[in-house]
């Protein structure tokens, strides 16, 4: 990882070194030095890829359908 100095690059250009190398140092002339992340985006832990079960849509439909009329059966008894 490099370090700059607080004003040799441009701030546009320190932002896309540090998303393309996913941090940044950079020192200032009194010597302290920063550290510039990019923020990871936050996702909701129910966005996940699906999965091909080669199932139609009708499909799942009518064994929602089955499922619910067992259990009110179930309940009458």
């Amino acid at each position: 990882m490099q370090t700059y100095l607080e004003t040799q690059e441009n701030p546009s250009v320190l932002l896309e070194r540090a998303r393309e190398q996913s941090e940044v140092r950079i020192k200032r002339t009194d010597g302290q030095v920063f550290i510039l992340k990019p923020e990871r985006a936050k996702r909701s832990a129910l966005d996940v890829a699906g999965i091909n079960l080669g199932v139609s849509t009708k499909e799942i439909v009518e064994f929602v359908r089955e499922g619910r009329e067992r259990l009110q059966r179930h309940v009458k008894k």
